[in-house]
């Protein structure tokens, strides 16, 4: 008879659980009720000692005592500053397990000078990108928002040897800037796909690209050649404006940008320029500023999508961030290396 689950081979005693870590919630009010809705912090309870009803939003004001015995924070997009003054509160803390993508936004410096290891769900967001950038890619190159939009107006189907001439996916050269999560999710999601694949970046020796089955070039050939153009680089210093008004106009006529990444890697007025012309298109889902003016090109031009920064992770898509990020906890409880770990040195390679 096969021994009761949990319960040790030479005896009757049971294994021991893993110790579940004090943990406190810090995000903002309006995502942590979004996630307790959602049920995506259900789990968190089996794993930590923590308190799913609450969230720190201002270490300052938060109940001492809560932060006394924190060993991991659990944090989310509107997560506190954690300076050297905020940690000297959180005197137990040994790993900020972030919920979302980017850490930037709240560890500094002093959170690695203290030790304290840190987790992102980075990866986990990066998934919904990379599909709305191939859904952006096979669109662009079948053209099917211009196709909508003169259905729209002449109510009849255009003719179809004339009008589709250049259309099509097939073969297309794809130009994909940065090998990042998302970059490389993006290359993944292309593979089966009869598309012609560049890639620009400047981290990557020639065996990483050719594992990765594209042809690595520089990012000026890269321009001239792709048909889409898709942008995965992080915002850096030196990435600003990689995208400027020389490099655009290396664009090939009929081309499209696609920017999921940062808007501050592109010259916004340069790229309204060439696409007020109409000689090129976009995709746009983020841009500099964040909200173009109310009198923007950018709102009405044909030959321009623009969306809110929707592609990243929205509505049921937390959910997916908020488990990998509570696989993280039961990981530390265990004793075990986190899977998604993020070390000082990635901050400056990565958005």
């Amino acid at each position: 008879m096969p021994a009761p689950e949990g319960t040790l081979l030479n005896g009757p005693h049971p294994l021991p659980a893993p110790p579940r870590p004090h943990t406190v919630l810090a995000m903002d009010t309006e995502i942590h009720h979004q996630l307790r809705t959602e049920g995506a912090l259900d789990r968190l309870p089996s794993v930590a000692r923590v308190d799913t009803t609450t969230t720190v939003t201002d270490l300052t004001t938060a109940d001492p005592r809560q932060l006394a015995r924190a060993e991991v924070l659990f944090t989310h997009w509107g997560a506190p500053l954690l300076t050297e003054d905020a940690l000297r509160r959180l005197p137990r803390l040994r790993a900020v397990v972030h919920a979302a993508g980017s850490v930037k936004h709240h560890v500094t410096e002093a959170v690695w000078q203290r030790g304290i290891t840190v987790s992102s769900a980075a990866a986990a967001n990066a998934l919904p990108v990379a599909e709305f950038t191939l859904a952006a890619i096979l669109f662009a190159n079948k053209r099917v928002l211009d196709v909508a939009r003169a259905y729209a107006e002449n109510r009849t189907p255009p003719a179809v040897l004339p009008y589709y001439r250049g259309h099509g996916n097939y073969h297309r050269t794809v130009g994909i800037v940065g090998a990042s999560r998302i970059g490389r999710r993006v290359i993944d999601l292309l593979r089966p796909l009869d598309l012609d694949v560049l890639l620009y970046d400047p981290y990557l020796d020639t065996n990483e690209a050719r594992d990765l089955g594209v042809e690595q070039v520089g990012l000026d050939e890269l321009v001239r050649r792709s048909d889409v153009v898709s942008v995965h680089a992080p915002q850096l210093p030196e990435t600003r404006h990689m995208f400027d008004a020389r490099r655009i106009a290396l664009l090939k006529d009929g081309a499209t940008l696609v920017n999921t990444a940062r808007g501050s890697l592109v010259d916004t007025d340069a790229l309204t320029a060439h696409l007020t012309s109409g000689r090129i298109h976009a995709v746009l889902d983020v841009t500099e500023p964040d909200v173009p003016p109310a009198d923007s090109p950018l709102y009405r031009l044909p030959n321009v999508l623009l969306t809110p920064h929707i592609a990243g992770s929205l509505g049921n898509e937390l959910g997916r961030m908020t488990h990998w990020a509570v696989d993280e906890v039961s990981r530390y409880a265990q004793g075990l290396p986190f899977a998604y770990e993020v070390a000082p040195d990635e901050l400056t390679r990565s958005a």
